[in-house]
């Protein structure tokens, strides 16, 4: 019979990275039956997906129906497991939702393998228990994480970052920078998430604006998802008067264009996540924002987050500064404005973050991550001798 695989993945990211991965396990094994939980990337790579886990979070419910949905997904798939067992479970990020499809597969007798792992080394370490139970194998993409995990008991791998899997084939990085040869074009990158557009844009707009009324040929660039294209739209008709208005042919936004508008642009503000290394590999200079609520963040995230760097290219780099981050950003938005401002007005400021996060990339560019993964994941099946990785 088909060997059978079980995949979870919640929100737009894991679906791109775990539709990635299925493609690596079909290209391995093309005998291969893949199934779960996840959304429409995961459906085109040819996985039967069950339960559309990034449509709910599109629609912005509220946070006691998504437990209840949540609730009810894990009840079904704990039958599922029970009923038809899969011969492998595999979670992809998103630890909130992964680590309870993890104990449930571990608790009928499935092999568990975690691909990118949950960032236990920044917060919340206390799981790392329930991390060992309860998973068999994780695929680190951070090139740290392998060491850490290992001291902490849990067999890992570092198998590479699945974003240099999904980067375009025909990437291409200009010698240098455009501006100030042409008026300077700035991104305005609001996440993948509505709730980070939500958060965050309302701000980027207020800088912005704030940066054309001193700059009055600026143009505005800002890449949307599925989740976010609709409340960014609002936000920027809704926020289009007032005392730095943005006229219509001054900002420009496009579903799922990523890859096409932040070349085009000379400096990027951008939320804190992999988007900052995905703006790094076009070798954009940025500056690093994420807004959330002062009041957790004085309560609870400032006792529990142990790092003093928050971005990903700056957890990265050797230079723990080699971009400016405000997070959390709290109060006002001028510090930020007066940053951008600055880079602006001194084109060789952004011309050295450049270098400095080209330099970075050259480390790391290299594909293989989601095949990595998929020998791993045939391993755990008792498959026969494969290829070494592609980094041994």
């Amino acid at each position: 019979m088909p060997r059978r695989v079980f995949i979870t993945a919640a929100e737009v990211s894991g679906d791109l990275h775990a539709a990635e991965l299925v493609r690596s396990l079909k290209r391995l094994d093309p005998s291969l039956r893949i199934e779960g939980h996840g959304g429409p990337r995961m459906r085109e790579a040819g996985c039967r997906i069950i339960y559309d886990t990034t449509k709910r979070a599109a629609m912005g419910i509220s946070g006691v129906s998504r437990i209840f949905e949540m609730w009810r997904l894990l009840q079904w798939t704990r039958e599922h497991f029970q009923n038809r067992k899969p011969d492998l479970q595999i979670c992809v990020d998103s630890p909130a939702m992964n680590f309870h499809f993890a104990r449930a597969a571990k608790e009928r007798g499935l092999p568990v393998l975690y691909y990118i792992a949950p960032q236990l080394w920044a917060w919340r370490e206390g799981r790392m228990e329930k991390l060992r139970k309860w998973v068999d194998r994780v695929a680190c993409i951070l090139p740290f994480e392998e060491a850490y995990f290992r001291k902490h008991g849990v067999q890992a791998t570092f198998v590479g970052h699945p974003l240099f899997d999904e980067l375009p084939k025909d990437r291409v990085v200009a010698a240098a920078l455009k501006f100030p040869s042409r008026p300077a074009i700035v991104g305005l990158l609001p996440g993948s998430r509505r709730s980070e557009a939500v958060a965050n844009f309302p701000h980027l707009l207020d800088v912005a604006r704030r940066l054309n009324h001193e700059i009055p040929n600026l143009s505005f660039r800002v890449p949307t998802t599925a989740q976010t294209h609709a409340v960014v739209s609002e936000l920027i008709t809704r926020h289009s008067l007032g005392r730095f208005r943005l006229k219509g042919d001054k900002i420009a936004t496009a579903l799922d264009s990523f890859d096409k508008m932040v070349p085009e642009c000379d400096l990027c503000l951008t939320v804190s996540g992999t988007a900052t290394l995905h703006v790094a590999c076009f070798g954009v200079p940025m500056i690093v924002v994420y807004r959330g609520s002062p009041i957790l963040w004085n309560l609870i995230g400032r006792w529990l987050i142990k790092t003093r760097t928050f971005s990903l290219v700056n957890l990265l780099a050797d230079d723990k500064r080699l971009v400016p981050e405000y997070v959390p950003w709290h109060g006002s938005n001028k510090p930020v404005f007066l940053h951008a401002l600055d880079y602006l007005r001194n084109p060789e400021l952004l011309a050295s973050q450049r270098k400095r996060l080209l330099d970075l990339v050259a480390h790391l560019d290299r594909e293989g991550a989601s095949t990595n993964t998929a020998k791993i994941a045939l391993s755990l099946m008792g498959s026969a001798q494969l290829p070494p990785l592609s980094h041994d």
